[in-house]
């Protein structure tokens, strides 16, 4: 069974007198920001100069600075920046910058895992890694609760690494519903596995090419949006309430006999050896060599297939049926 803290393992009063560094103002930076000011933590935020961030995070009263400077005048460095560039920042604005006085946090363990970032060996190293994006991260909070995260520790050079993570943990909320140990290998390989088996990859490759057998047996693509896109919200809404069973519960007995008959027929042993094969690739490091490899030459191949993506027909057909649709623009 896992390891699982909550509130009455945390001692919020350990990052007292500390000043924690912010590096990065997106979806989780701002999220972890403001939730540890509420808390009456001393924030800083590290940006680059012309960032577009900047002016955000000091209308909501956070104090920025580049990012060398944050590293120099905070205990606690949380480096919440796009896998991607992480590296280079670290190597130019943060490394050279360490002492054993100091934490290094993360909220994904890609670069340590893989490498592309060797801390001092005299510095704690360690993850809260909140289990949503940013928006909730921050939405939950203010409404009085919490996301869960998880908790891993690379580095314990301190001997209480640990405990203040825990500490990071319970001032940005997630204490309260409860943080998961973990290890920056095993979060860091399944959470990639996730993103690209079933919540990224799997889902809308998936989504695709239903819509297109589909439109290429003659219906019509608007009807065909609703039923293989649209509706995927109800059916996601209803596991992430009550898991597989509630959602069969909630759905017709027709649909829940095809769950069973047919789910098999699509998604089958082929389909688990393709999953298998991309799990390998994530634990021998070959999907990271690519995607750094990518960076590197300057995300040519990622770029078409974004661009590919958003010219396909369920995008255009999309866009037009949400227009229909004034309860998605209530923000």
């Amino acid at each position: 069974m896992a390891v699982v803290y909550y509130e009455k393992d945390g001692d919020p009063t350990r990052l007292a007198g500390k000043k924690v560094g912010i590096i990065g103002y997106g979806s989780q930076g701002h999220a972890h920001a403001l939730n540890l000011k509420d808390n009456g933590v001393d924030v800083m935020v590290g940006l680059y100069e012309g960032s577009g961030s900047i002016a955000k995070a000091e209308a909501e009263g956070l104090t920025v600075a580049s990012v060398a400077e944050v590293t120099k005048q905070c205990d606690v460095i949380m480096i919440l920046l796009p896998d991607q560039i992480q590296g280079a920042i670290y190597k130019e604005s943060i490394g050279p910058y360490l002492d054993k006085s100091k934490t290094l946090m993360f909220a994904h363990g890609f670069n340590i895992h893989f490498g592309e970032i060797t801390p001092p060996d005299d510095i704690d190293v360690s993850m809260i890694a909140p289990k949503a994006p940013g928006h909730r991260v921050r939405e939950v909070f203010q409404e009085g609760s919490g996301v869960p995260s998880v908790v891993a520790i690379h580095q314990d050079a301190s001997g209480d690494a640990l405990k203040n993570a825990l500490a990071y943990g319970a001032a940005i909320g997630s204490l309260r519903a409860g943080i998961v140990a973990t290890t920056f290998k095993e979060e860091t390989e399944t959470d990639l596995f996730g993103e690209q088996a079933v919540l990224c990859g799997g889902v809308t490759s998936l989504v695709r090419n239903a819509f297109e057998v589909l439109t290429e047996a003659g219906y019509q693509p608007e009807i065909a949006y609703f039923e293989v896109l649209h509706e995927l919200k109800l059916i996601v809404d209803l596991m992430y309430e009550g898991g597989m069973n509630y959602m069969r519960y909630s759905v017709s007995e027709t649909a829940e006999y095809g769950d069973y008959s047919r789910g098999p027929r699509v998604i089958d042993e082929h389909v688990r050896a393709n999953m298998e094969q991309v799990l390998k690739e994530i634990q021998d490091g070959t999907f990271a060599k690519e995607w750094i490899a990518e960076n590197h030459e300057g995300q040519p191949r990622f770029k078409a297939m974004r661009e590919a993506g958003a010219n396909h027909e369920i995008e255009q057909v999309g866009a037009q049926l949400r227009e229909m649709m004034s309860f998605l623009k209530k923000k």
